[in-house]
């Protein structure tokens, strides 16, 4: 396995924030900004990548969406790596390997300090409210994704957890969010605070004879959507079918067969993916990751070595999606990379 050179022309944009990758970067030469938001002022950060740099390496091997984006300022080269041959390279460069967990270490220890000051939080306190706050404050600031990592990684290391129902009414709200608004606009969303997360709990054993008992199929939900963030997808896979077969509750059933489908390309079923996604479409064609479900066929078609049939479903979902959608850039990148292949 070897990395791929490419080269961007000055004011092209690499990644944007919110995009899924599995991708990482050197700088070899030219000059690149990671651009972000403050989350204590709300104030642009820019920070500059020096020649020799990696870039794109937290998100890409936590599988989660981009925190930055990454601008071009000047004619630039750069290797991109997949995860397995970052790996590889790393396993042999000991120094790289040292550098990289002095950096984050210290990145995240100054993250940690800066968020647990702002929401006066104690070093010593309960972790399991100080993440669900952490959580809390995202959501308040619109950053949904941000929240959304936060709340599902809540819900994997405390399913059974004392703010569990407040984790999961959020992580519904984040996740709404993000879909009908995009990161950072929109109406702030209701937040259910830990603060009153016991009442919540209270309610919802109240309801339970009365529809409130789906809370623990949600539970089931989350805790496949943790093990998914874990690149665990068999495991994952078995949780969404659970929750299927289970019933009771349309939503989170539509929601457990898109993440199916999901599950199904990670595992490379690609085959098999493309009739759950079509089977799905056709049973809810209003369904709210449709455009999704859509570009994951495509990416099906694509590592089939099936180009045009991918290429006319990037092409729907552009025809389809409003300006900023996220997939929306996602088909853009899509349809270059295979124009770039071509020629």
């Amino acid at each position: 396995m070897a990395p791929k050179a490419m080269a961007f022309k000055a004011n092209s944009v690499i990644y944007f924030q919110g995009d899924l990758s599995d991708k990482i970067f050197i700088l070899k030469s030219g000059k690149v900004s990671l651009n972000s938001q403050d989350i204590e002022t709300g104030q642009e950060v820019r920070e500059l990548i020096q020649m020799g740099e990696f870039f794109g390496v937290k998100s890409a091997l936590g599988r989660y969406p981009r925190e930055e984006n990454a601008l071009v300022l000047g004619d630039a080269s750069v290797l991109q790596f997949s995860v397995p041959e970052f790996e590889q390279f790393i396993s042999t460069n000991t120094r790289v390997i040292m550098k990289m967990m002095k950096v984050f270490s210290n990145q995240l220890r100054r993250i940690h300090i800066r968020v647990n000051g702002l929401l006066n939080i104690d070093e010593k306190s309960d972790p399991e409210k100080g993440l669900i706050t952490i959580g809390e404050y995202y959501l308040k600031k619109r950053m949904y994704a941000q929240a959304l990592h936060v709340f599902r990684r809540y819900l994997t290391y405390y399913p059974s957890g004392k703010f569990s129902e407040a984790a999961m009414r959020n992580c519904k709200a984040a996740e709404q969010s993000a879909q009908k608004y995009g990161t950072g606009k929109g109406p702030e969303p209701a937040v259910v605070s830990a603060s009153t997360s016991s009442s919540v709990s209270a309610a919802a054993a109240a309801a339970s004879g009365a529809g409130g008992g789906n809370e623990a199929l949600k539970k089931v939900f989350y805790n496949a959507v943790g093990l998914f963030s874990q690149n665990n997808f068999m495991e994952a896979l078995k949780g969404f079918k659970k929750v299927i077969e289970t019933g009771g509750d349309e939503e989170y059933t539509i929601k457990s067969m898109f993440e199916m489908g999901r599950c199904l390309f990670q595992l490379k079923q690609y085959d098999q993916c493309i009739r759950h996604f079509t089977g799905l479409i056709q049973k809810y064609p209003k369904m709210p990751d449709l455009a999704e479900a859509l570009f994951c066929t495509g990416q099906c078609y694509e590592a089939k070595n099936e180009k045009e049939k991918a290429v006319g479903f990037y092409k729907k979902i552009f025809s389809m999606s409003a300006e900023n959608d996220p997939v929306r850039r996602k088909v853009m990148k899509a349809l270059r990379a295979l124009e770039e292949a071509r020629a």
